[in-house]
């Protein structure tokens, strides 16, 4: 190892410079931390009740309301384990480097989890679903879409808390990805379909470049900053590690801390949309009257949705094939689109099929005026499977080239589509509410093991400032990236590759055994979820 950079970059720190990191909650924390809590489940159980009476929602079974709620509470689990799975990614730079105590750096990454949450966009929520079975999004209310759901969750917590018990920072992203690949390979087996049929492989891919890409850029843009703050700033004491427990200069402890709080906002605002597209489409299932569709919009913008469909109705009448004819009975027309966005393959009668189905929405959410929350109860599930599928066929039709439209109608599209989003792509405060506080407070649990391989066992020396600031800025600034264009990154990868890079720019050297055990854990998440998923989602079916 290169003499020069050992001694700057602090690698033999004295002892006494590592963390404690053995602090024990008080009796208050633990009050105020359990209050917080059972304040967060009660509020989710008022709210819940509340649209339910508000939308008039018949009690006739108790069962379904009580799968609802076993369902919400898995899912509300995951994003908790999320948490304190990866609140390392933002408090072990801090903690390390002395900038904030612990127990300080833990509660002040979940309060920004939280708010993260709260002021996430919904795009990453959205974008998950896309991934699933078109059949069983279609029927996620039947005992398939419960297994479903059940499965895909119960084996990402499974491997999550499996990789937080050995100390790997695995990806919480990566598990819950692989998860709905395995119920997707599960369901076509299931069905005498060829395994890979159903997947959405187009979004898949580039769900998996985003996350293979994330950590190489992670590791090589983290070290070419610290490279360059090597040579804008002058002051080495911001390339030293610790010599004390004591902090360090104020403005090195400012820019850790805001690098902290970063990646903490930026982690709550791309993980927590997770949960928040599961727990939807949980709800859809459920309760559709209360939640399939947007109850709140306003009548200005119902009235602009009908007039769209007819608009859009009209232009792709006028760009239909030669001898080919629209107005085929409801159920050939759901089935056509369906298959067209299980299968990706176009036909012509696709663009018959949608003009029918648009027509179909308008004239149901015409008949109801001034108000998505009249549309008559038995009609909610059709309405809001109709707007899915209709939604869906255009995506692929705006990305295939094959198909050529008129400037009118891709107009038309484009316009109608983000209209039929508005309407049922959309995200309570409560349910925000719900997987903010889960995500929060699971910051505050369980974080020191990963804490521990992060800021100690990546790197053969220890952390420095200006390595923890790089890292961390990089993190922050590809996940915020990321959650903009709706991808879902690893906060875990991202974050792990960048102290990885700082300590190969720094000559200091890595510590290959740890190294393996991330590549390791990196490469068989999908596999591992893929297997658990698919094998929870059979046995499932058989029990359901």
């Amino acid at each position: 190892m290169n003499t020069h950079a050992a001694t700057l970059d602090g690698a033999h720190a004295p002892a006494h410079a590592r963390p404690r990191l053995d602090y024990k909650a008080g009796l208050a924390t633990t009050i105020i931390f359990v209050g917080l809590l059972a304040a967060g489940l009660l509020y989710t159980a008022y709210s819940l009740m509340h649209d339910v009476t508000a939308a008039g929602v018949p009690v006739r079974n108790l069962a379904p309301f009580l799968l609802l709620g076993v369902a919400l509470l898995i899912a509300l689990g995951f994003e908790f384990v999320n948490g304190f799975h990866d609140t390392a990614n933002a408090v072990a730079t801090v903690i390390y480097t002395h900038s904030l105590p612990p127990h300080v750096a833990v509660l002040w990454s979940g309060t920004f989890n939280f708010l993260g949450v709260l002021a996430s966009s919904g795009a990453v929520a959205f974008g998950i679903i896309s991934l699933l079975p078109v059949e069983l999004i279609l029927q996620v209310g039947s005992s398939a879409g419960f297994a479903m759901v059940f499965a895909l969750l119960i084996a990402a917590i499974l491997w999550n808390l499996g990789t937080w018990w050995l100390g790997l920072p695995a990806s919480s992203s990566h598990t819950l990805i692989g998860s709905i690949v395995g119920v997707g390979i599960a369901n076509a087996l299931m069905h005498g379909r060829d395994g890979t049929s159903g997947v959405d492989w187009a979004q898949v891919t580039k769900i998996g470049e985003s996350l293979l890409l994330s950590p190489l850029v992670g590791f090589i843009v983290a070290a070419l900053l610290l490279l360059a703050l090597r040579v804008v700033i002058k002051n080495r004491r911001l390339f030293e590690a610790p010599k004390s427990s004591a902090p360090p200069p104020w403005w090195i402890r400012g820019i850790l801390v805001l690098t902290c709080t970063g990646v903490s906002f930026a982690h709550g605002s791309n993980d927590g949309q997770k949960g928040m597209g599961l727990i939807m489409l949980i709800l859809v299932g459920t309760v559709p009257l209360a939640y399939a569709l947007n109850r709140a919009m306003p009548a200005d913008q119902v009235t602009q949705f009908v007039a769209m469909s007819t608009v859009t109705q009209q232009s792709l009448l006028k760009d239909l094939p030669a001898g080919l004819t629209a107005g085929a009975p409801i159920e050939q027309t759901r089935t056509a689109l369906s298959d067209y966005v299980r299968t990706k393959q176009y036909r012509p009668e696709v663009l018959a099929s949608l003009a029918d189905i648009t027509g179909s929405i308008g004239a149901q959410v015409g008949g109801t005026p001034n108000s998505l929350a009249r549309v008559p109860a038995a009609a909610v599930p059709n309405v809001r499977n109709d707007m899915y599928l209709a939604s869906e066929a255009i995506r692929l039709l705006q990305k295939d080239a094959s198909v050529k439209l008129d400037a009118a109608a891709t107009t038309n599209l484009k316009a109608f589509k983000k209209n039929i989003d508005s309407a049922t792509k959309f995200i309570p405060l409560w349910v925000k509410v719900a997987v903010a506080i889960a995500l929060g407070l699971g910051t505050m649990v369980g974080w020191k093991r990963i804490v521990v391989t992060v800021g100690e066992k990546i790197g053969k020396s220890h952390l420095t400032y200006a390595q923890g600031a790089s890292a961390e800025v990089v993190a922050m600034l590809t996940i915020a990236a990321a959650d903009s264009f709706g991808l879902p990154v690893s906060t875990t990868h991202v974050l792990s590759s960048g102290v990885a890079g700082t300590m190969a720019a720094s000559g200091s050297g890595l510590q290959m055994a740890t190294v393996r055990n991330l590549l390791l854990a990196w490469v068989m998440t999908l596999p591992a979820a893929i297997v658990l998923s698919g094998t929870l989602y059979w046995l499932l079916t058989q029990l359901f």
